[in-house]
């Protein structure tokens, strides 16, 4: 986990990207906007999580190179690259034109997607790392949103990934976030499962065998 110094700079970098991204809402339209109140809301809700739960004291973790590329991949491609071509242009090559009801359909989408976002967190607590961590005194989540999906998170970042070419018009600041995202999803939720099998053994099978990853599965 990035230290507390290195949050903060990262942080104040990337006001400073919005700032300049926002001077340029003309050129970038208003569905950038909305991304850009996207990065601040899902900022807002998860980084108390983060400062929180880094007292944890972790018993598992799993940080080999692959999670630690996934994560920067994640990153660059969800923040880095597109707050660099909207405060910028960098990017401006790659741009491409959408109607606005397909920008409207994105920003839509981002009012479940920030709900599902924040009540995935909440609902985790203690639990909720960024890495593939277990802690000491680690519950199985069962309830609230648990309930319906094994993985509510992700679905939330699936929403938000997919949405971000409808209102980031450019092929590199709003495309490469869906297979970066994709390429998370295969490798890194079967090592998590994987963790949580080990640590809960046949209550987190029976789960699996109730709740399904990103669909609700239909109780007959």
């Amino acid at each position: 986990m990035m230290s507390g110094a290195g949050t903060q700079l990262m942080l104040v970098a990337a006001m400073l990207l919005i700032i300049a991204a926002l001077f340029r809402w003309r050129e970038n339209g208003w569905g950038a906007v909305a991304w850009l109140a996207m990065v601040v809301a899902m900022t807002a809700i998860r980084l108390p999580h983060a400062t929180r739960n880094r007292s944890n004291r972790v018993v598992t973790v799993r940080k080999g190179r692959d999670e630690v590329l996934l994560l920067i991949g994640m990153f660059a491609t969800m923040m880095l690259l597109p707050l660099l071509h909207l405060a910028t242009g960098l990017f401006a090559f790659a741009d491409y034109r959408l109607p606005d009801w397909a920008t409207a359909v994105g920003a839509l989408a981002l009012l479940p997607m920030l709900w599902l976002f924040w009540r995935s967190h909440a609902d985790l607590g203690r639990n909720w790392s960024p890495g593939l961590e277990v802690r000491d005194g680690h519950d199985l989540v069962t309830g609230g949103v648990y309930a319906r999906w094994r993985h509510p998170m992700y679905v939330a970042i699936w929403l938000a990934v997919l949405v971000q070419p409808l209102l980031i018009h450019n092929g590199v600041g709003g495309m490469l976030a869906i297979p970066a995202f994709a390429a998370m999803w295969w490798l890194r939720v079967p090592q998590e499962e994987a963790m949580l099998r080990e640590r809960f053994g046949e209550a987190y099978d029976a789960y699996c065998a109730r709740v399904g990853r990103l669909w609700p599965r239909v109780r007959s």
